[in-house]
């Protein structure tokens, strides 16, 4: 036999029911828009990183080519398209980020309206994401590939 929770929900509730639940799910909208804004920062971070690789190996594969001997050294379309790609997936990734973090700071403030007017119950702060840091660290190594072939053209 089970036990009966002799507790009423006045014990649980702080205030009218209906304003708990408004409360609840008002907080937990936050979070589901916070996991839309991380799941649209991904799709940024995927397509940057297509963006990237494809670029780079475009300019590795002709450039191994031309080392060789296989490709004549005339024309630099393969490369200049290379670096255009990988420009591109940089300039993607640094208007995501900033776009995130924008959205985020504007997700904070309303957040902390609403809980400054008793409407929400907890204060809480978003910080960064995996999903941010490793955006970040892309954009890294995007601008690492960028110089790299930048500085392949100048010698």
């Amino acid at each position: 036999m089970m036990a009966q929770d002799d507790s009423s929900p006045g014990d649980l509730i702080k205030q009218s029911p209906s304003v708990e639940l408004s409360a609840n799910r008002t907080s937990l909208s936050f979070e589901r828009t916070r996991m839309s804004a991380d799941r649209t920062l991904m799709s940024i971070v995927r397509t940057s990183l297509s963006l990237i690789s494809f670029g780079f190996t475009i300019y590795e594969v002709f450039h191994q080519l031309r080392e060789g001997g296989v490709l004549p050294q005339a024309g630099h379309a393969p490369r200049n398209i290379g670096l255009a790609l990988i420009l591109l997936g940089v300039l993607l990734l640094v208007m995501g980020i900033f776009s995130h973090m924008r959205f985020g700071k504007d997700l904070n403030q309303r957040r902390d309206s609403l809980y400054h007017k008793n409407l929400l119950h907890n204060p809480i702060t978003y910080r960064a994401t995996p999903t941010f840091v490793i955006a970040f660290l892309l954009l890294v190594v995007g601008i690492l590939t960028a110089m790299m072939i930048i500085g392949r053209i100048l010698l």
